[in-house]
């Protein structure tokens, strides 16, 4: 069996002329969280410590819809998620509405950790953040002049944007009013060597979605879930995620259809409208499987037999370690 990894820079309309210097930065970073993962898992160190390794390393890089990169809201503000869980106990944590703090996924494990709960949101999980003293910045450290821009572009076409799609100049007005952005969610499943399971996932959700929106992101059985058979994290549209209930629907087609990983995650994201998700997944036997339905999802995966990948669209590799 062995450990593998897999992790995701978001999902949507990504296409082939997307310049190199939007494409490259996001690849780099995804080669380099993958490297840090797969030393991390190499060390021993659980699936669970590893998945918040690479998230909080993705939620510091700008380039993608977390933490430090985090998407605006209608008023201009940041509203950052987060979630992990852990396969093997099922016990989880999650967070909403987060506007200071800089690793939303590190508060989402304390809120698993240190409450006998498994969701806080807004105020009161700011105030669980002050008193476990994680590290936070004024909210204007999240507020970045791309998304500014984003926001902007978003009012002017009076729509709400998901992940990747580049603006066609002349056409702004006439866009719908779901359309993508051109960053992504991140998220990051692992088992280790010791067959343990865990999955983490954070985002700053739709570009100029309304003031306390929630997505399927730290919803668990939509955007994020493990067991003991999987661990699933998903990008794309959030409604769409949490109606078709994507990442237990993994766990429960292998569970009740008796399917490989791979045979599961491409049911379950067949079944969902084209356009609107993708997600990364590993087993307990170790397959890892990343799939989509949008045009790309930037990915990475590494498994303990040697092989690893990195990709965009579906032809630049078989989408499974």
């Amino acid at each position: 069996m062995g450990w593998a990894i897999a992790l995701h820079g978001g999902a949507g309309d990504i296409p082939r002329s997307l310049p190199p210097e939007r494409r490259e930065p996001r690849l780099a970073t995804l080669r380099r969280c993958l490297d840090l993962g797969t030393a991390a898992l190499r060390a021993g160190r659980p699936a669970l410590d590893v998945v918040e390794l690479v998230v909080r390393e993705m939620e510091n890089c700008p380039h993608f819809n977390a933490g430090r990169g985090s998407v605006l809201t209608t008023d201009g503000t940041v509203e950052m998620e987060a979630c992990v869980m852990d396969g093997n106990t099922m016990r989880c944590g999650a967070v909403s509405g987060i506007s200071t703090v800089v690793n939303p996924v590190s508060l989402a494990r304390l809120v698993m950790e240190k409450t006998p709960h498994i969701y806080l949101a807004f105020d009161g999980a700011e105030a669980f953040a002050r008193e476990q003293g994680v590290e936070t910045m004024d909210p204007s450290h999240f507020v970045t002049e791309e998304n500014k821009e984003r926001l902007r572009q978003a009012k002017e076409a009076n729509r709400v944007q998901i992940d990747y799609t580049q603006q066609i100049k002349g056409q702004e007005t006439q866009a719908p009013k779901d359309d993508n952005s051109r960053i992504g969610t991140v998220g990051c499943v692992a088992i280790d060597a010791a067959g343990n399971l865990a999955t983490a996932t954070s985002t700053g959700g739709l570009v100029n979605k309304m003031v306390g929106r929630i997505g399927d992101t730290p919803v668990i059985g939509a955007g994020t879930y493990a067991n003991s058979l999987c661990a699933v994290s998903a990008t794309g549209k959030g409604e769409a995620i949490i109606r078709h209930t994507v990442a237990r629907d993994v766990a429960a087609v292998m569970e009740h259809g008796g399917l490989s990983l791979q045979e599961a995650a491409a049911r379950v994201v067949a079944g969902v409208p084209p356009g609107n998700v993708g997600l990364v997944a590993v087993s307990a036997a170790g397959e890892v499987s990343m799939v989509h339905n949008t045009t790309g999802m930037f990915r990475a995966c590494a498994a303990e037999g040697g092989h690893s990948e990195v990709g965009i669209w579906h032809d630049d590799a078989n989408g499974h370690c």
